[in-house]
């Protein structure tokens, strides 16, 4: 078991400085996935825990002691990477004892472990074969297999799913999920993918260039996102953004669009500055009903685009100036070309300063 400390760590590779004060503390057992756009630090974040990067200045600490000097193979850390790195010419069951054999751990051992941890993963019957004979999504099984038996009281996984098609994708996230619940140990996990990192985090570390936008719980950073990036970056289909200017119309607060739409604001964005982002969810975004609520801001569009996905349809309209994608009932009907009755609700509404980016 462990606990993760990070303090005022940074890192350059040559005149990049690609991590920027990381500041972050992971509690013994929680699943954490770093997430973040390519670039971001993330796995250079990873590596450094790993002792596989140098710290250049701040500490990290394992469950109280201090590793920034310690070896890699010193630190009880079992890591899993994107590409397999399975032995071809090894079959399963030893590519899984390999680390074992490594430490000289006795033969009635290294089978017990192997057994069982093939058994939690579903390889048993694969013990035999070679790499080659495997597909994908069992490599990678292999792979998490060999970490597993180390034992180790933290494990690392640096995109390990990023080599599978989208099926196998889904069904290891399941996995990798299950095996957190039945091991119950510290994991940080790097992915780019944020759907991977909505599904399997406790707590998701979004970065970006180099720093921490936000950490919380996956909801958390959906619903309350602290900046314009994270509610950008998470969610699929993404979040509409309408850029606008707040006027005082009569006894109440408008925001108008680019072409001349205005939209009621809440009291509260008094104290909000002249021009504002508005930021709209697709769920939250959908067909006018009859019923009507006082926070209700309803418009009709022309559909320009209409993407069926089978349990859902995504309407695609013009607002202010920009495209907005609305998720409706797949039984509802329309064609391109069609005037839709649109509404949602100004309670489900974000809102962004655009000069600092933060939620307002």
């Amino acid at each position: 078991m462990s606990d993760v400390k990070i303090s005022g760590l940074h890192k350059h590779f040559g005149a990049v400085h690609v991590l920027k004060g990381i500041d972050l503390e992971i509690p013994t057992g929680e699943f954490t996935v770093l997430v973040g756009p390519s670039g971001c630090g993330k796995s250079t974040l990873l590596r450094t825990i790993a002792g596989l990067e140098e710290v250049e200045q701040g500490e990290i600490t394992i469950s109280g002691q201090r590793m920034n000097d310690v070896r890699p193979r010193d630190r009880n850390i079992a890591m899993v990477f994107q590409n397999y790195a399975l032995y071809p010419y090894l079959n399963v069951f030893e590519n899984i004892a390999f680390g074992l054999r490594a430490r000289k751990m006795p033969e009635s051992e290294i089978k017990e472990r192997v057994t069982s941890a093939a058994e939690m993963l579903g390889i048993t019957g694969l013990l035999e074969r070679f790499p080659r004979q495997l597909s994908g999504g069992q490599r990678q099984r292999v792979a998490i297999g060999r970490a597993i038996v180390r034992k180790a009281q933290l494990f690392l996984f640096d995109e390990p799913l990023s080599n599978l098609d989208a099926q196998l994708r889904d069904e290891m996230r399941g996995e990798i999920k299950k095996l957190h619940q039945t091991i119950d140990v510290t994991m940080i996990y790097v992915t780019h993918d944020q759907i991977e990192a909505m599904t399997l985090a406790d707590r998701i570390v979004l970065m970006r260039e180099g720093r921490i936008e936000q950490v919380g719980a996956p909801l958390d950073l959906y619903e309350r996102p602290a900046t314009h990036f994270v509610a950008g970056f998470l969610g699929s289909p993404k979040i509409n953004f309408v850029h606008g200017e707040v006027l005082i119309s009569g006894s109440e607060q408008v925001l108008r669009l680019v072409d001349g739409e205005t939209i009621s604001l809440p009291a509260i964005a008094s104290t909000w500055p002249k021009n504002i982002i508005l930021g709209i969810r697709p769920q939250y975004l959908g067909l006018a009903s009859e019923s009507r609520s006082p926070d209700d801001v309803r418009f009709s569009r022309i559909i320009d685009l209409i993407q069926p996905t089978g349990s859902r349809t995504y309407i695609t309209v013009k607002l202010g100036g920009r495209d907005l994608v609305a998720e409706i009932e797949s039984t509802s009907r329309g064609n391109v070309g069609d005037v839709l009755d649109l509404s949602f609700n100004r309670l489900n509404a974000l809102f962004f300063d655009p000069a600092t980016g933060r939620a307002l």
